[in-house]
């Protein structure tokens, strides 16, 4: 698409005037969705747009090869003339999220999300262990440390190492002035995405919490489970002095604690070969074939497998309903950690639904999200 028909695109004014200068027909109705929040949505779906010619088919982006329109947003106009497509800008009003407490005293989860700069947004999920001190902490100072960084750097995988390392020796400092020691025992996964232009997507991780990005309707994960089962994983620990014991269920333990090789805090097995460098991802979006990005923390990562938490979202209406959905469908498979969600529509939000998927209420333990 050339630079022209982009800038007429947006310039032309108007959803339904910006649409005639691609689809060339006239849409009949322009209905507003409400306003996605952090509950469950109720709203109806709207009506549907057709073509004016009566063949009762609807007329959408999609249609011409460029996204889906069940959740309208503006085209971003300096990211399309440099990726020569149009980018649809993606929008905090319509993500969706829920945290649930399961069965535990204290729901350790936090998830945040927000704009950093006019062309970059953050969103995360920390899941907090021996206390939601450093699960706190990475969520009240994560975004300080990522601004700081981005004013010195343009590669957002450099960027969130650098933010990644620089908050738990934070966290540690913290720890060691405060009169509570068992600050000093309290540790947190981190999962962190930027997004750029609407396009650039970087995720950086550590611990299992997960990233997954919804393509063509299938999963595709951006996180590894930092786990002793690893080899390389398993390898750094044995070399730093560490060792791996196994508890009664058959799950390897770092020091016989310890479920993850890799966290924020952890300060007592810093020296056993727990580090809190991530490993990071970066994608293209593309619109057309892009449904979501998800944030999940293992509550129900445990009992819900990638492809099940894609199908679920797949038959929701907006991302609000969506978000508990997930979660309570981790708690009716028997979930009984803290279960938290974060759901980043994009552009074929709605498109790869599956009709045969049905909501369950119970499954096998072999079939769960930990194995599948």
């Amino acid at each position: 698409m050339s630079t022209a028909t982009l800038i007429n695109l947006v310039r032309n004014g108007g959803y339904q005037v910006r649409r005639r200068a691609v689809l060339t027909s006239r849409l009949l109705q322009d209905e507003k969705r409400p306003t996605a929040a952090c509950y469950s949505s109720t709203s109806e779906r709207r009506a549907s747009r057709f073509d004016p010619d009566g063949s009762g088919r609807p007329t959408t982006w999609d249609t011409f090869g460029i996204w889906d329109n069940r959740i309208d947003e503006p085209i971003l106009l300096p990211p399309s003339i440099k990726y020569g497509k149009p980018i649809p800008k993606v929008s905090l009003a319509n993500v969706g999220c829920a945290s649930h407490i399961g069965k535990r005293k204290e729901n350790e989860d936090r998830f945040d999300y927000a704009q950093l700069t006019e062309d970059i947004l953050y969103f995360a999920v920390y899941d907090g262990h021996g206390g939601a001190a450093a699960a706190d902490f990475c969520d009240k100072y994560m975004e300080k440390y990522i601004k700081e960084f981005l004013a010195e750097e343009e590669n957002l995988e450099n960027v969130l190492n650098k933010a990644f390392l620089e908050i738990n020796k934070a966290y540690e400092r913290h720890a060691h002035l405060s009169a509570d020691a068992t600050l000093m025992n309290s540790g947190t996964t981190a999962t962190v995405a930027l997004l750029r232009d609407g396009i650039e997507l970087v995720v950086a991780s550590v611990g299992d919490s997960r990233a997954l990005l919804c393509r063509k309707g299938k999963a595709m994960k951006l996180t590894i489970d930092h786990t002793p089962e690893r080899k390389e994983e398993k390898e750094r620990i044995r070399k730093c002095g560490g060792f791996v014991a196994w508890n009664s269920l058959g799950q390897p333990h770092v020091n016989g604690r310890l479920a993850m090789t890799r966290s924020i805090g952890d300060l007592d097995l810093k020296n056993s070969g727990v580090i809190a460098q991530p490993e990071t991802k970066r994608v293209q979006l593309h619109h057309a074939d892009d449904s979501f990005l998800v944030l999940t923390t293992d509550g129900i990562n445990f009992m819900v497998n990638s492809q099940e938490i894609c199908d679920f979202i797949n038959q929701c209406h907006d991302p609000a309903e969506a978000a508990h959905v997930v979660t309570e469908q981790a708690m009716q498979f028997g979930t009984e950690d803290n279960s938290t969600v974060v759901i980043v529509p994009f552009g074929a939000w709605g498109k790869y639904k599956n009709g045969e998927i049905n909501f369950s209420f119970s499954r096998s333990f072999a079939s769960s999200g930990r194995w599948a």
